[in-house]
């Protein structure tokens, strides 16, 4: 484990890389075979896509792009193919072109297909994104959008570098009815004046049962599964020995792989909440209460409070996360029972208990308080007495056009622009970084969203880049 001046020292070293233009690590013709920027398909024409990560979530959003009827599969590729949560999809496509490695993917058939759509582990979500695009490919990918703050920026940097080109974060709820009504009632003045949010997951987190005061090491070395591309499953992460409670969704909880119940539920919760609020970064990032916290994977339970600053004539916000068994947030009088979650997919795990409130977020505004679940649950106002005094002033809320991979597919086809591109999920997702590092460090931290810097601690600004991609991976980030 390395130690505070080594830690720091290594981040410096990356830091000074990651300043290196593109031409430094690639030539420029290094990815000619890619399409051009400007590659948007004929209206009706269907698009060529290559799915990467083909078992379980990955199955899920192969179903989802199936059913629109808009695709033409040229390749699946996932680590580990011969797994047994490959063969569903294996069997719908038998023609497509295999892989176990993404990046032989695009050497051998980069220029049969138009788009990418990843259901991978967060810390695989930079390199894949940063490839398509600079090889002229939309990229659909799922969230978080990336595990780093540096990452995030790079990422938005070459979505905006390459205009033509579709990108979309997998928070469905951008596409289904809390994002056209949270729209509509902040258009009529329904929602304003918001001063704080509570948001919370408060189900069983579906991962280890590791005891987090014993916890002095990763787990131990286990024989890599026969036909397994672990080389590629790692990454651009430093090595670690496989060992099953990396795979099959366990790796979520590792700081070196996931971001945690924060980025994989917060993107699905509070997401409208920050893009019509306009939140941007917060200035003041502090770890409330945790449960489990250790060196190694995330607490059991924590409490983050994340401030915002006055924007564009709105008022601070305060938003408070809570997640974890143990940790329910404080509820409004009039607050009721729990939010149906619409179109969440299962998990494919064992969840393990049921909090006595669903996931979801409470808003509160200088007259009125908000209730809502998670993904695409519209919102309530509560107690019911306000709720009838607004009935007659709300305004009718749009259908959306297209769910979440029809908005990609026919931003591929230049018809839609995408919900959730790169440029507005990914300041969202730096939201969760910073999250990620109180967490991690079990502080306060008070960021300058200007320079993009911690002002209090060191440590931390080390951890905006992370530790340096394992060798033959930086290329990645030169891109």
């Amino acid at each position: 484990m390395l130690n505070r001046r080594d830690f720091l020292k290594s981040m410096a070293v990356a830091s000074a890389g990651m300043a290196l233009t593109p031409g430094d690590i690639l030539g420029k013709d290094t990815f000619a075979g890619g399409l051009s920027a400007s590659s948007a398909k004929p209206r009706g024409e269907k698009v060529k896509i290559a799915f990467v990560g083909i078992g379980n979530r990955g199955e899920q959003i192969i179903n989802d792009f199936t059913n629109t009827g808009m695709i033409d599969v040229v390749a699946l590729c996932d680590v580990d193919i011969d797994g047994p949560q490959c063969k569903k999809v294996l069997a719908m496509y038998p023609k497509a072109k295999r892989f176990r490695d993404y990046r032989q993917m695009f050497d051998k058939c980069g220029n049969e297909f138009d788009a990418v759509a990843a259901a991978i582990p967060d810390h695989s979500h930079f390199p894949i994104a940063m490839l398509a695009l600079n090889q002229g490919k939309h990229i659909y990918l799922e969230k978080p959008m990336c595990r780093t703050f540096h990452e995030a920026e790079l990422m938005m940097d070459s979505a905006r570098k390459h205009p033509n080109l579709a990108t979309q974060v997998g928070n469905q709820g951008h596409s289904d009815a809390n994002y056209f009504q949270f729209k509509a009632w902040m258009d009529a003045g329904i929602i304003k004046d918001v001063t704080a949010v509570t948001a919370h997951m408060n189900n069983s987190r579906r991962w280890h049962s590791f005891d987090a005061k014993r916890m002095y090491k990763m787990p131990v070395q286990q024989s890599i599964p026969r036909g397994m591309d672990w080389d590629t499953w790692l990454g651009v992460t430093p090595y670690h020995d496989f060992n099953e409670k990396y795979h099959q969704g366990d790796w979520r909880c590792w700081y070196d792989f996931g971001m945690g119940c924060l980025g994989d539920w917060g993107a699905h919760i509070l997401d409208t909440v920050h893009e019509f609020l306009e939140l941007g970064l917060p200035y003041e990032i502090s770890m409330l209460y945790e449960n489990g916290h250790n060196d190694y994977f995330y607490p059991y339970s924590s409490t983050i409070l994340f401030r915002f600053p006055q924007r564009k004539g709105m008022p601070p916000v305060d938003v408070t996360w809570y997640d974890g068994l143990d940790n329910l947030p404080p509820l409004p009088e009039g607050y009721g029972g729990g939010v149906a979650t619409a179109d969440v997919p299962a998990s494919g795990q064992n969840v393990g208990p049921v909090a006595k409130i669903s996931p979801g977020k409470i808003i509160y505004s200088k007259d009125l308080i908000f209730k809502g679940g998670s993904h695409g649950s519209t919102l309530s106002i509560i107690p019911e007495e306000a709720a009838k005094d607004m009935e007659s002033k709300l305004p009718e809320v749009p259908k959306s056009p297209s769910n979440h991979f029809e908005n990609f597919l026919l931003a591929c086809q230049g018809i839609e622009k995408t919900r959730s591109p790169f440029e507005i999920n990914g300041v969202l997702s730096e939201v969760f970084c910073l999250g990620v590092i109180a967490q991690r460090l079990n502080a306060k931290l008070y960021f300058d969203p200007r320079t993009k810097q911690f002002t209090n601690n060191d440590f931390a600004n080390a951890m905006l880049v992370g530790q340096p991609p394992r060798r033959g991976w930086e290329e990645f980030y030169k891109m």
